[in-house]
C-alpha cells in the first residue's frame, strides 16, 4: 500500500532512502509475553533497508526530517516471530532502489529469502532505548 497511502505514495515515487542495519528485531507473542528476538543475515554482513524519507514543516515553522522503513509479509524465517518484516533490498538493486527516476520499484518490496537470514531470541534489555550494549543481540 505504501504507493497509494497519501502519507507515503510522494515519498515512495522521490524520496527513497536506504536505513543500513547488521540486524533488526521482532517480538514473538502477544500482552506482556512478547520475547524479543534479533534478526540478522548469515555471515552477519550489513544491508539496505528500505526507507522512505520526507521533510515537513510544523506550525512553528521548524523544518523536520524524518523517515520510515517500509514493510512486507514475513518470510518463512519470521512468519513463526511476527507477521510483517522490513524490506531488505539487495545490494545489486540497491542504485535502482534509490533512483527518483526510476519507476518500477515495486518488486523489489519482497520478502528477503529466509534461509539466507538467521534469528535468535535475545534480552528484553533491547526493549528500552537507554541500553545500547553488545548484550542486546547476545542470544539468551
Amino acid at each position: 500500500t505504501v504507493a497509494e497511502k497519501p502519507s507515503f505514495r510522494d515519498s515512495f515515487k522521490s524520496r527513497r532512502c536506504l536505513i543500513i542495519a547488521d540486524g533488526f528485531y521482532e517480538w514473538q507473542g502477544s500482552g506482556k509475553e512478547k520475547r524479543p528476538y534479533f534478526i540478522y543475515l548469515k555471515g552477519e554482513k550489513p544491508f539496505g533497508l528500505a526507507g522512505l524519507y520526507d521533510r515537513w514543516v510544523d506550525p512553528k515553522g521548524r523544518i523536520h526530517t524524518t523517515c520510515t522503513i517500509v514493510t512486507t509479509q514475513a518470510n518463512d524465517l519470521l512468519r513463526p516471530i511476527h507477521d510483517r518484516m522490513p524490506v531488505i533490498i539487495q545490494e545489486k538493486d540497491y542504485e535502482r532502489w534509490l533512483d527518483p527516476k526510476a519507476r518500477l520499484v515495486k518488486d523489489l518490496l519482497r520478502p528477503f529469502d529466509g534461509a539466507l537470514m538467521a534469528s535468535h531470541e535475545v534480552s528484553t534489555l533491547v526493549n528500552s532505548p537507554s541500553h545500547n550494549s553488545p548484550e542486546c543481540i547476545r542470544p539468551v
